[in-house]
């Protein structure tokens, strides 16, 4: 599963586009007839993939085929799939058992019985014609329909059926919740990428402003005008802002990485936007209500449905103590002959009948079950308040962090611009002896964290 830090920016995700309040976008959740779901056709899943509406949000044609790349590859997302399809035989599975089940039947077989036992005596003085004794052994030829059926008088069946279209339900939800995650893995991943791009632009910007600084304080000390202490301060800048660079390449291979496994390819090169990254603007978000945020997650919709079906659990769990109520019938041919079989109604067999049992002695495995039910709804309840919970916390977070990244971005803006001018007047200073080496190394420092800081902010815009 994904890191919580990661889902923490999908925060909002499962929102309509109308409500939407994060960078990544909902996804439809529709599905047919959801207030009855006893009315399940079976046609397959009824949320497509297709409805995903991300492109609205992501207009980056980069991003956009690694996004699609990612729905038909990741492992993840295939594996969810499945967990569709097994919920949707466990409904048909559930709908076969309300109906009878009927089986046609052939065989043939022989008997021999003692000749001095009650059935032997009473074959052997049989006459099938005038004159012609019953055959010796006898064989048995017969054909028939066979049907059973379990009425479902206390409607158990059709309970365990709205559990299985319950969980059919939740497990459409759950694909919808790895959809989302995903897209926004993809997003913040790419967008990161693009962040560590311009950071490493940056240092090498400043490793060649450095240099020059250095040569300019080595010209200084020929002059006698600063020490070898200047000298080497400048160049333990220039190796520390080297060293940075490598390391900067390290986390954009780890990055292109974590996006290749994403994708369910080898490691490979990303595509990636060339314009400027401090350029991008994030489009334009409506956050809408908290509520119908909370209301439109997939995830609390998936707990909700969870919950709803270990109810039903529970009610099917303590209907196995009632009695059960059967019906039996058999309709066919029989005869020791074959040329005898179509000869009617000679070798007609049928047979009819109903019984009602219900658990009398061995309770202990019914008893078993129902327990079992109950604790599951009480896991499913706590895991439901744990949702609402932690989506609650989430959206929270989201919304506050939307204002305050704006207003940060754009003092951080401010701070750049005053260091980017300060780097050249602290220069200049420098080179008329009126500053020491001391106030330009800080200067130059406190401009490329200051950078740094900012492309950090505006990821995180591009993120939320």
């Amino acid at each position: 599963m994904y890191n919580i830090k990661r889902i923490t920016c999908a925060g909002l995700l499962g929102l309509s586009l109308a409500a939407a309040s994060c960078r990544v976008p909902a996804v439809d959740t529709r599905t047919e007839n959801r207030s009855a779901p006893d009315t399940y056709a079976g046609n397959g899943d009824t949320s497509n993939m297709a409805n995903i509406q991300w492109r609205n949000f992501f207009t980056d044609k980069n991003l956009a085929a690694l996004i699609d790349t990612a729905l038909k590859n990741n492992r993840e997302l295939q594996i969810t799939l499945q967990e569709i399809a097994i919920a949707r035989s466990e409904v048909r599975e559930r709908k076969g058992e309300i109906l009878p089940s009927v089986s046609l039947g052939g065989g043939i077989g022989v008997e021999k019985v003692g000749r001095y036992t009650s059935q032997g005596a009473g074959d052997a003085t049989t006459e099938i014609k005038p004159g012609k004794e019953m055959p010796d052994p006898l064989m048995d030829y017969k054909l028939a329909i066979y049907a059973n059926w379990e009425v479902d008088i206390w409607n158990k069946l059709r309970t365990a059926k709205k559990a299985a279209i319950t969980r059919y339900l939740s497990s459409v939800e759950g694909r919808n919740f790895v959809l989302t995650n995903l897209v926004a893995e993809i997003a913040n991943s790419y967008y990161e990428l693009l962040a560590l791009d311009n950071q490493l632009a940056i240092v090498k910007q400043n490793i060649d402003l450095q240099k020059n600084a250095l040569e300019v304080v080595k010209i200084q000390k020929e002059a006698t005008r600063v020490t070898e202490l200047a000298v080497q301060k400048f160049q333990a800048e220039v190796l520390k802002s080297q060293s940075l660079e490598f390391d900067i390449q390290q986390q954009i291979k780890a990055t292109e990485n974590r996006i290749n496994l994403l994708l369910g390819r080898f490691p490979q090169n990303i595509a990636r936007t060339q314009d400027s990254f401090l350029d991008m603007l994030p489009s334009s978000i409506q956050t809408g209500i908290p509520s119908q945020l909370l209301v439109n997650r997939p995830d609390i919709k998936q707990a909700e449905l969870d919950l709803a079906a270990s109810k039903l659990d529970v009610q099917v769990a303590r209907k196995e103590f009632y009695p059960s109520f059967g019906i039996s019938a058999g309709f066919g041919v029989q005869a020791f002959n074959p040329s005898y079989l179509t000869k009617l109604p000679e070798s007609l067999l049928y047979s009819l009948a109903a019984d009602l049992a219900g658990p009398l002695i061995n309770r202990n495995a019914i008893q078993a079950h129902f327990a079992s039910a109950n604790a599951h709804q009480v896991q499913a309840m706590y895991n439901y308040e744990r949702t609402i919970v932690n989506a609650v916390q989430e959206v929270s977070t989201e919304l506050s962090n939307i204002e305050n990244l704006s207003k940060s971005y754009t003092l951080k803006s401010q701070q750049v611009d005053a260091l980017t001018r300060s780097i050249d007047i602290s220069n200049d200073l420098f080179k008329n002896a009126r500053a020491d080496y001391l106030e330009v190394l800080m200067t130059q420092r406190d401009a490329l964290e200051a950078k740094l800081e900012l492309i950090e902010t505006k990821k995180h815009s591009l993120m939320r």
